[in-house]
């Protein structure tokens, strides 16, 4: 069988300092497993992306994954780059209530933004901080459930679930045809612009 490669975009998105610079620095680490996260509390102002490659058996995916301010100034900014993505990764602060309220209103950003097959998850993260918990887990579970979605919780600073949360949501994508199929024989996974045509898995 032909190795394939493909591409798929997929944005992080939540309230403000929730963690998803910390996920996203974590999981495309060099060395997820090793080193402390950044110390800056500063958060993402307006975008920035990472692209990490992984594979499975015959098929090579490179994940451009963008990393979203959660400021309320750069809501329309940020909703902005939901348009033609194949995955969201949903994020909220289990140490903070309002940031798992607010998950319903970015669901519905997502819906009425984004394509019907795009696939999402939803992280709670900074499980590490047991004690200053106010989101129990079951509520985390509870409402995944109700959206139909995979959920985990999550910690960049003990890297607790990380890979197997993007894991999931890769083969996700993989399942559905919206992926773009790159020319294997004319592209650096690593490179910057890629040469694309449509595909269906």
């Amino acid at each position: 069988m032909a190795h394939r490669a493909l591409q798929a975009k997929i944005v992080m998105v939540g309230d403000t300092h929730v963690g998803k610079t910390a996920i996203l620095w974590r999981y495309t680490a060099l060395c997820p497993s090793q080193g402390a996260l950044p110390s800056s509390r500063i958060g993402t102002v307006g975008i920035d992306f990472k692209v990490k490659t992984i594979s499975f058996n015959d098929t090579t995916v490179r994940l451009q994954i963008w990393d979203t301010a959660g400021q309320e100034r750069f809501h329309t900014f940020t909703t902005s780059f939901f348009r033609g993505a194949h995955g969201i990764v949903l994020v909220y602060d289990i140490t903070n209530a309002k940031s798992f309220q607010n998950i319903s209103h970015w669901m519905q950003d997502i819906h009425e933004k984004t394509d019907e097959d795009v696939e999402v998850i939803l992280l709670g993260n900074k499980c590490d901080k047991e004690t200053e918990r106010v989101v129990p887990k079951n509520s985390g579970e509870k409402l995944a459930w109700e959206y139909g979605i995979p959920f985990f919780e999550t910690s960049a600073k003990d890297n607790t679930n990380i890979e197997d949360a993007f894991l999931v949501l890769a083969k996700e994508i993989l399942n559905k045809s919206s992926c773009v199929l790159l020319d294997v024989d004319a592209v650096d996974l690593n490179a910057g612009t890629k040469k694309t045509t449509c595909c269906k898995l």
